[in-house]
């Protein structure tokens, strides 16, 4: 029996422009609900969290699975909101396409662009949907020259809309030809007609057989446009574009109907050796730990052993469950192509490749945590619990990085934003019955190497231990991180201690001469020494931080601070404050551009400094504008910019007590 084609779709959208709106009616239009769910009733399928029904966003992606017209379809609603953005990051690594929701009336917004550009660098084939067409202030026209000056040039529309706010009567089908009657009904015949002419021009660009035969005049038959539009939508050389109002599930069944006609169905050889992902762990009850696992080869059968490759160890498989809002069906088996949760995998971690990973694509990074606070329980006896609560939600999203400093009996988790502290709490009172706060956040500087230099450590005392390492440290471009080589004779340093080294040196980086993490470095070891006799297999763990530190006492250490690109839309009469607001802020911002009564700014500002600003901004415009923000890297302080973190542990430059403490003989 022959498996129905499937495809695997991630629904992206900025924070409001209604995804969860068009995911609830994509559900009851497809009959997989009976009734669409509200976002701000609580009742979505795809909100499932308790804290997603009280604030009526999403926080966590969700899996949902529905059939179209003999077509099976995984859909992945991923949340809108920039501070919980490490959650569509995952899930862009395992979608196949993507539907991505533009309002009419907002347009293109921060999130958007950044959603965008990971899409077109994994070269996703995607579909883009500008809903709220019956919204006053829709102005699909502006949205479309923003969405291709923004996002890309090759973004052609397939339907043209009939009507606005009020009046929108829906969207018709550029292919279809009894949709000239619709238009024309509608008073809209010669604007329908020019955009089928745009539409078939566009592919005529793309493609040079056509364009000989259309500037010829040759006849050439709908079919074969539109044949030739499904294959350059497949291979990401166009992006279609529809319009709707998903709210009252208008344009919706022409939005599935595009994804089987755009779409590439998900591909993978059953019967190759096993190749998977995964991209989400959740919690449950009776299962445990769930691993959400998308296979790009082999099958994968309840109780089989299946090799994990980033950790190299084996598990067993209890179950394999399909996972659809709050229901679950063990299907006991996980083919090429698709997706599911899978049992028993104690160990799993996100980002895990189980079997070869040679047919697993890249990732994108979008998600940068540049704040981090620390947890306060509520009394000094719920600390641990409190511990293995953060670390059980640190498993689930690993940019978290739970930081426990045991001896000082502190917490640290990083955040993307306020919005994330908030949900934060709330998961944890209501999923751990725990009351927690956090400390004000704090900005997540960083470090690199001023110049080039050395580091050296002669660790032969107090016996029996010898390891001797010389290392090259030098500055890297912006945004390069850590990397490191070395060049040592086996003989002189044996393999098994020269893995040693390079799996500590970036634990040594975590905490430079600041406290901050050292990047945008390069680390060689040019010189290393173990003695036949005394060396211990731990000695080199404990000399590379020492070696590693004494490197940068010498060199030196400039300190990093997060940017943010920005764009401000405000009145024009507050324009001349805001400027000489981000000027005040350290920032700089491209000369601005008047849009009718509006005027918009872009530029960047240190994120230290604008912490607040966006709500001092609301307050003087009076509601009437919008800040937006992205991350843009990280770029040296200003020199009267301090910003110094306690440290972990003992430093290893006191080398004394460094290893007094690492053996474990710290007194007092």
């Amino acid at each position: 029996m022959t498996e129905a084609p499937r495809l695997n779709v991630g629904i992206f959208a900025h924070v409001d422009a209604g995804k969860t709106t068009t995911t609830e009616h994509i559900l009851y239009e497809s009959g997989r609900i009976r009734m669409p769910g509200s976002v701000d009733d609580g009742t979505a399928l795809t909100d499932s969290l308790e804290v997603e029904r009280q604030r009526g966003i999403s926080v966590r992606s969700a899996m949902t699975t529905f059939a179209w017209k003999g077509t099976r379809v995984n859909l992945i609603d991923t949340p809108g909101h920039v501070d919980f953005l490490s959650e569509v990051e995952r899930s862009l690594r395992v979608m196949d396409c993507a539907v991505l929701v533009l309002s009419a009336v907002e347009g293109v917004q921060a999130q958007t662009e950044m959603i965008w550009n990971a899409l077109a660098k994994l070269r996703i084939p995607t579909l883009l949907f500008i809903n709220k067409m019956d919204r006053v202030g829709a102005d699909p026209e502006a949205v479309l020259a923003q969405a291709r000056n923004y996002l890309s040039p090759d973004i052609v529309p397939v339907q043209h809309p009939l009507g606005t706010w009020q009046d929108y009567g829906g969207a018709v089908d550029l292919w279809r030809d009894d949709a000239k009657e619709a238009a024309a009904g509608a008073g809209s015949l010669e604007a329908f007609e020019a955009a089928r002419s745009r539409l078939i021009e566009a592919l005529a660009e793309r493609d040079e057989a056509l364009l000989e035969a259309y500037l010829s005049g040759e006849s050439v038959g709908p079919e074969r446009w539109e044949s030739r539009a499904g294959e350059l939508a497949r291979s990401a050389r166009i992006y279609p574009l529809l319009y709707g109002a998903a709210a009252k599930g208008m344009g919706i069944a022409p939005l599935l109907d595009a994804m089987l006609r755009y779409f590439p169905p998900a591909g993978g050889d059953p019967e190759a050796p096993l190749s998977g992902v995964v991209f989400k762990i959740e919690r449950d009850k009776t299962m445990g730990r769930m691993a959400y696992v998308r296979l790009y080869e082999g099958c994968l059968h309840n109780r089989d052993a299946v090799f994990n490759h980033t950790q190299n160890l084996s598990e067993k498989v209890t179950q394999i469950r399909k996972i659809d809002g709050n229901r679950t069906e063990d299907v006991g088996v996980l083919r090429a192509g698709d997706i599911a949760a899978v049992c028993g995998l104690s160990h799993i971690r996100i980002g895990d490749v189980l079997g070869r990973p040679e047919a697993i694509p890249a990732e994108a990074k979008l998600a940068v945590p540049l704040l981090t606070v620390r947890a306060h329980p509520a009394n000094e006896a719920e600390y641990r619990a409190v511990a293995d609560a953060l670390q059980e939600l640190s498993d689930e999203d690993p940019l978290l990085d739970v930081q426990w400093l045991q001896e000082e009996r502190e917490l640290h988790v990083k955040v993307m934003g306020p919005i994330q502290l908030e949900i934060l709490s709330s998961v944890l009172a209501s999923r751990f019955g725990l009351k927690v706060t956090f400390g004000k956040p704090s900005v997540i500087y960083k470090e690199a190497p001023k110049q080039a230099g050395e580091g050296y450590i002669a660790y032969t005392m107090p016996k029996p231990c010898w390891a001797i390492l010389r290392f090259k440290i030098e500055p890297g471009p912006r945004g390069s991180g850590l990397t490191y080589e070395a060049y040592v004779r086996d003989e002189d340093l044996l393999p098994q201690y020269q893995n040693e080294v390079a799996r500590r040196v970036p634990e040594a980086l975590q905490q430079g001469l600041y406290g901050w993490e050292v990047t945008d470095l390069k680390v060689t070891l040019t010189y290393g020494q173990h003695h036949v006799w005394h060396t211990h297999p731990l000695d080199f763990a404990v000399a590379t931080p020492m070696g590693i530190m004494d490197g940068l006492a010498n060199v030196g250490t400039v300190l990093l601070e997060p940017i943010l690109h920005v764009r401000l839309v405000v009145p024009e009469e507050n324009a001349g404050r805001v400027m000489n607001d981000l000027v005040q802020m350290r920032g700089r911002f491209e000369p601005p551009q008047l849009q009718g009564e509006r005027v918009v700014i872009e530029g960047h500002v240190p994120l230290a400094t604008s912490l607040d600003y966006p709500i001092e901004l609301s307050s003087y415009t009076k509601g009437r504008s919008t800040f937006a923000s992205s991350f843009a890297g990280y770029e040296p302080c200003p020199p009267d910019v301090q910003a110094e973190r306690t440290r972990r542990g003992v430093n290893p430059l006191d080398q004394a007590k460094y290893i007094l403490s690492v053996r474990k003989a710290l007194q007092g």
